[in-house]
């Protein structure tokens, strides 16, 4: 029960579209299946990091340091703008996706997503709201329970499960319409990625300015 409870919170924190959906879709469109699930994955992977800190009541801690949010903010939003000037200075198409892939290597997508999931304000505070509900499994509590660090397994991976099934349905059927998509609609995805997600950081930028200020 712990598992599927757990599955269902890396879904729905996944799910919702954001500077990390698009540049799934982005990638996925101009790069094919594998760079776009690797840029999933790395999600994923941060979002079960979040999941284990909140599990034994440590991500709260990222509230309780104001410079620290301030500082992932604005990181992280101007690290998404410099991706947004690069989707947008690239001309994805159906003949020059494959070719693309072999000069970006998936581990680069993996990390930039993991990072960039990591400095993200909202799924810090996403993950404090779900636990809030469920209530943190400290570490004195499992060893009364006899079951120690095992207990936290079922709900790191059912997190890591779900945010990683919906990434492999993203980039799924995203990379099935590459090839049916004509040029001109493949620029124009891009540019509108590259303009959404320039738009999402500079708001986290400008929102972690004020806050410094």
């Amino acid at each position: 029960m712990l598992f599927i409870k757990s599955v269902m919170i890396g879904l729905s924190i996944a799910a919702p579209v954001g500077p990390i959906g698009l540049l799934c879709i982005q990638r996925s469109l101009s790069r094919g299946f594998r760079s776009g699930f690797s840029t999933g994955i790395g999600a994923a992977c941060a979002d079960a990091v979040y999941g284990l800190l909140g599990a034994i009541g440590i991500v709260g801690i990222a509230t309780a340091l104001p410079l620290l949010s301030v500082v992932l903010k604005i990181g992280g939003g101007a690290f998404l703008i410099w991706l947004a000037s690069r989707i947008a200075r690239e001309a994805p198409t159906a003949q020059t996706a494959l070719p693309a892939t072999a000069r970006t290597t998936l581990l680069r997508d993996f990390l930039t997503t993991f990072g960039l999931t990591l400095s993200n304000p909202m799924t810090i505070l996403s993950f404090i709201a779900v636990f809030a509900a469920l209530g943190p499994v400290s570490a004195g509590q499992t060893a009364q329970e006899g079951a120690g660090w095992l207990t936290l397994l079922p709900m790191v991976g059912g997190v890591f499960a779900g945010s990683a099934a919906w990434w492999l349905c993203l980039s799924g059927a995203t990379a099935s319409l590459r090839r049916k998509m004509p040029d001109s609609l493949m620029h124009g995805i891009a540019r509108l990625s590259a303009f959404a997600i320039a738009v999402f950081g500079g708001f986290q930028v400008v929102v972690g300015l004020r806050n410094f200020i």
